[in-house]
């Protein structure tokens, strides 16, 4: 008798683990399809500190596509541009990240590369590695060929190996990138969450 109470709580065991994993896979592929048919724009509600600078981030998704338009500037109003980047093209995600708990692996395909230029002194334009690119203030410039600065160009560099998440509240997180900006290959992918952006429309 014992041995058959034994085996049936044995067996409920097994059963309730199985449906326990089964909940958890279907949970990870509809989180994985909603980053995947993401729709809409989402964008930090107040600009945020990169370092000493304050930067906004504004993500358009539609149907496999995506955009950003990235604006830096020194203080947190933005009233002191210093450069807007802006580039698009597709997006597709991946497996489940094995290092960040909730994010999944990402791979953004960047088509074209452009950078506007705000400041006009010479030694911020200089520090940041603006001199050589032939960039004019005020003026968007396509960089897709030439690249500038911490850019690459798309024939060196379209792909971003990032991270990708989404909140319970909708806010939708992507990786730190790192100093170099480098994340142009698999083992660049970041280990760390940004804060999250909103999704306005």
């Amino acid at each position: 008798m014992k041995r058959i109470i034994i085996s049936t709580l044995a067996l409920i065991i097994i059963l309730m683990a199985s449906c326990t994993s089964e909940a958890q896979l279907s949970s990870m592929d509809e989180m994985k399809a909603k980053l995947q048919s993401l729709s809409g724009t989402y964008q930090d509600l107040q600009p945020y500190a990169y370092g000493d600078a304050f930067g906004q981030r504004v993500f358009t998704f539609e149907k496999g596509t995506w955009s950003l338009d990235f604006t830096l500037g020194l203080d947190s109003k933005l009233e002191n541009k210093l450069f807007s980047f802006r580039t698009f093209g597709t997006y597709k995600v991946g497996e489940a990240s094995k290092v960040v708990e909730g994010a999944f692996e990402a791979l953004f395909l960047e088509e074209k590369k452009f950078l506007t230029l705000h400041a006009t002194d010479s030694g911020l334009i200089s520090a940041f590695g603006f001199t050589a690119c032939g960039l004019t203030p005020g003026q968007e410039t396509d960089i897709s060929q030439s690249g500038c600065a911490l850019w690459a160009s798309v024939a060196a560099c379209n792909e971003d190996h990032d991270l990708l998440s989404l909140d319970e509240d909708g806010g939708l997180r992507f990786g730190v990138r790192p100093a170099d900006n480098n994340m142009c290959s698999p083992e660049r992918r970041p280990t760390q969450l940004t804060p999250a952006v909103t999704k306005t429309k």
